[in-house]
């Protein structure tokens, strides 16, 4: 088995060479990387079914996020060729100027170098990791979790074979294939050739890469996302809204935890809401005011606004007016996903600008707060970082830039 050490090296190295290969060449990569997956599909079935025969305790949800459906194959090979279609990222001016020296100044954006990823169960991030990694230049080191170590063997190898054949170095994606803890504690080390780490998992996991190593980390730790409801907010909107944001998909980040209701519109949006949930099985937990509107509700502590319940679970707090919505969003809320539900243009706005957020979204379901619905194609996760890359993180939040500036023999006066 290759070391840790030297798999960070080579994959350096091969960074080295990605950077000066073109656009097309990289495109073509991931196209080639389509069809050999599409080539070897039952070898992944099969893969991924011993996968699951190996962990027979592993929870249902678990299950669920490790097994590769047909819908989740189709998924990876889409990515795959959404992510060639896509503008190159590498090489973008993105912004320039000349000056009164002649002197022309130009920021230019380029790869990161060395991107690891770190990530539990779904062999998806597999594929959709090294679509953004090559499509923006990098190379990638991929840490899969035990579990899903034989369906990210077959992925892993079948994309290292088309990237050799569309004339890259092979070592552009390298599997660390160890089931060990050992192996993450090492990767850790390597700031000498990674770049950055992107963890996707548990908040435990991310904590303890971002305390264990010197390299950079891109973050995501909570989604408490929110609504507001506000005075003007359309009621057959709201219910469809908060519905969809809630129950869509319960256990992801975007999910919405918390209802702010305008005290203006309280009475007139809560009893729809709470009954379309309710048919969906939620468990609302409200505040004081609102246990006044639906006396059934639970209870809310000061706890539940500041929990992440990915389950059917909801907290509604009636607020008197944006100003308090936006107070806590500000205090509870993890800078993730937020959204406001009016007719108003100046209380969007106010909205917009009050709200520190990776995503703010107006009339429009906090689910909506991702790659795909944001035509960025492959995402490689979602940042509440606030630097280098904040939201959804695509080929171009996986460019940094440089500085180039061309003269004519200017010198410093």
């Amino acid at each position: 088995m290759i070391q840790v050490s030297e798999i960070a090296r080579r994959a350096k190295a091969a960074s080295q060479v990605l950077k000066t290969l073109s656009g097309e060449r990289r495109a073509d990569a991931l196209d080639r990387m389509a069809g050999k997956l599409l080539a070897c599909r039952k070898e992944v079935f099969d893969a991924n079914a011993a996968d699951l025969a190996a962990a027979p305790e592993l929870s249902d949800a678990f299950r669920k996020r490790l097994t590769v459906t047909d819908k989740i194959f189709d998924y990876m090979l889409n990515r795959l060729r959404e992510a060639a279609a896509l503008p190159d990222p590498v090489g973008r001016i993105l912004e320039g100027h000349t000056m009164p020296s002649g002197l022309q100044v130009r920021r230019v954006a380029v790869p990161i170098g060395v991107v690891a990823m770190i990530y539990e169960a779904r062999p998806n991030v597999t594929t959709d990791a090294a679509a953004v990694a090559l499509k923006s230049g990098n190379a990638v080191i991929l840490k899969g979790g035990s579990e899903s170590i034989r369906t990210n063997r077959v992925l892993a190898r079948a994309m290292r074979e088309a990237a050799s054949e569309a004339g890259l170095p092979e070592d552009v994606i390298q599997l660390i294939d160890s089931t060990g803890h050992a192996a993450v504690s090492e990767l850790l080390k390597q700031e000498k050739f990674v770049d950055l780490i992107i963890p996707r998992g548990g908040k435990s996991l991310i904590r303890a890469i971002a305390e264990g190593t010197r390299i950079p980390v891109l973050k995501h730790f909570d989604g408490i996302c929110h609504q507001y409801a506000a005075e003007d907010a359309d009621t057959d909107m709201t219910v469809k809204l908060v519905v969809n944001s809630k129950c869509q998909r319960v256990e992801v980040c975007n999910a919405l935890e918390t209802l702010l209701v305008d005290a203006k519109s309280a009475q007139r949006l809560l009893p729809p809401v709470a009954e379309a949930l309710r048919a969906k099985g939620v468990e609302l937990r409200g505040c004081a005011e609102t246990r006044k509107i639906l006396p059934d509700c639970v209870p809310a502590t000061e706890e539940d606004w500041d929990t992440e319940y990915l389950a059917p679970i909801l907290s509604i707090r009636i607020v008197n007016g944006i100003d308090e919505a936006v107070e806590h969003i500000s205090r509870h809320g993890s800078g993730h996903t937020d959204g406001i539900i009016t007719g108003s243009l100046s209380l969007a706005e106010r909205f917009i600008a009050g709200v520190d957020s990776a995503s703010v979204l107006v009339n429009a379901s906090t689910r909506l707060s991702g790659g795909g619905d944001y035509g960025m194609g492959a995402v490689v996760g979602i940042s509440t970082d606030r630097l280098h890359a904040r939201g959804p993180v695509g080929p171009a939040e996986l460019c940094t830039y440089k500085w180039v500036a061309v003269g004519s023999g200017q010198l410093r006066a």
